[in-house]
Order: structure tokens, then sequence, then C-alpha cells
């Protein structure tokens, strides 16, 4: 198998992890608060990397091992990623969690997805030059938001708003590993640190604003045991490998399929239904994220 169709297969799975996610995140609002649920399930997804990253490194062929000076440079560059991303990281789920807990799991899932849109624009504030094709992708997206979201009076409901805010921090997030995964960093080290970071962030206003108790911990634990090694120890992890193996573009393509899983799981697990309105929303915004991604041909130079 070559290494962009393996980083093909990893975000693919990550798609399906994330989408499922949706559900048992959905779930989980029911026994405990956001930032109990986030801060909980992120930490598990750093502690179960600990023991993955001692067995690669045990695993690794000799000749394959870095020298002391590459390793120090490699752990240094792993742990500052892992910092940034997950700062971001924790800002972004906090805002998906409590916009979850106010709207469905599909619905979520493709606002979620708009971060594929919003990427590209940011790109306005480091002076880099945007086609035109986004721009029509971004007034098909608003449109699809319109329809999935706006109620009569032209009201938006605040977890619709929420997780519209989370797609956005979710696109620092994206920026933010293309960044540090360009230099000599270990994926997987930086994944872990990260989650740890996010976590003990989340722990921070959980200890001020929530009251968390063990019976509810407890009663939530297959929600949080999913949510905590699958989509953030295997899934974010496996994020960060696949893009290194593959193009931007791609990547980004397979990973939207995230908002569809979703909406399948929420529609399948959790018996959600959306209306005729809200479902053309979600075909618009999906048709959005699908096209930023298609490659245009170059423009051919007149001699």
């Amino acid at each position: 198998m070559s290494r962009k169709m393996r980083g093909n297969l990893m975000l693919l799975i990550t798609a399906l992890i994330w989408g499922t996610a949706f559900v048992a995140q959905s779930a989980g609002m029911n026994y405990v608060e956001p930032f109990t649920y986030n801060g909980v399930r992120t930490l598990i997804g750093g502690l179960v990397l600990i023991p993955v990253i001692l067995l690669f490194d045990r695993l690794k062929p000799l000749s394959q091992r870095p020298t002391p000076e590459e390793k120090k440079r490699i752990n240094r560059n792993s742990a500052v990623g892992g910092v940034f991303c997950g700062i971001l990281l924790a800002v972004a789920s906090s805002l998906q969690q409590y916009g979850i807990s106010m709207t469905t799991a599909g619905k979520a899932g493709f606002i979620t997805a708009l971060y594929i849109v919003i990427v590209p624009l940011m790109g306005v504030f480091i002076h880099k030059k945007i086609p035109k094709i986004i721009w029509l992708c971004v007034a098909i997206a608003v449109a699809g938001f319109y329809l999935l979201c706006v109620k009569e009076g032209f009201t938006v409901s605040l977890g619709d708003l929420l997780v519209l805010c989370c797609a956005f921090f979710f696109s620092l997030h994206i920026m933010c590993i293309d960044h540090f995964g360009a230099k000599e960093v270990d994926g997987v080290r930086m994944s872990c640190v990260q989650f740890l970071v996010a976590g003990l962030l989340c722990m921070i206003p959980m200890a001020v604003f929530e009251t968390p108790t063990w019976e509810n911990l407890w009663a939530a634990r297959v929600t949080i045991l999913y949510t905590g090694v699958m989509s953030c120890g295997v899934a974010y992890t496996l994020q960060i490998l696949g893009q290194r193996d593959t193009d931007p573009t791609t990547a980004t393509l397979l990973m939207s399929l995230e908002s569809v899983f979703a909406a399948l799981s929420g529609w399948v697990i959790l018996h959600e239904s959306l209306s005729v309105k809200e479902l053309f929303g979600c075909v618009l915004v999906f048709a959005a994220v699908i096209l930023a991604q298609i490659p245009l041909p170059a423009a051919k130079k007149k001699r």
C-alpha cells in the first residue's frame, strides 16, 4: 500500500469515527455537563497514547531511530506544537460540546464541516489570493446554513451559533497542525500533548462552573470512553499522521465526510429527523464543502 493510499484510509477512518462521535457526545449530555465531558474524554485520549508512544519507540528499528540531537529537536517541536494545538482544541471542542447539547447531532456535523470552507478564507489574513470558486462556495454554504439553522423570524438557535464558532476554531486547529506538521515532529507525541493540554484547560472551568459526580461520570462511561479512546486518542492521531501522507485537498475532502457520517448515525441511532428545508440545507453545505476541494485546471498563458 502506498503512503498516499494509507494516508487517505487513515483520514476516511477519522471521518467515520468523528461522525459517529457526534452521537456519543449528544448522548453524554444526558449525564454530565460540557466541560466535565470534554475534560475527562480528552485526558483519556492523552493517557491512552502514552503506552502507544512507548510501544512505537521499542518497535522502531535501530537504523530508523533518531540521534540524541534529532530526538531532542523532535520532542521539542512535538511539545510546542501539542501545546498550541491543545489550546485551540480545548476552545473548539468546548464550543462544540455546548452546541451539541442545544441542537441535533446531524446539524452539528454539517455546521462543523464548514471549517473546510473557512480554512481557505483565512488565507486572506496572511495575504493569500482567494480563488473565485471559494467565494462561490462561501455563498452556497451561507445559503445552506440559513436553510439548516435559521428559523421563522430570522433567528438562529444558540446551539447552532456555538457550533458555527467551533468550526472557526477547528479551522485554526487544522492550520496549526499543518504548520507544525511541516517541522520535525512525532505525530503521536504531538497528539498526546494536545489532549493532555486540552483536558487540563477544560478542567479549570469544570471546577469553577460545574458540579461533576462519580455517579454521573459512571453513567456516561460508554460515551466518554468511545469519544476519549476513539475520537480523541485514535482519530485525532490518524488525522495528524494522515495529513502528512496525502495532499491537503484530498485530506480536507475526506475529513468533510464527517458531516455525512454524523447525519446518518444521528438518524439511525438517535432517530433524529430533519425537515425537507433542513435536508436541502445539508445538501448545500456539503456541496459547498466538496466544491471547495475540487482542484481547478491551471489557466493557460497566452502567447
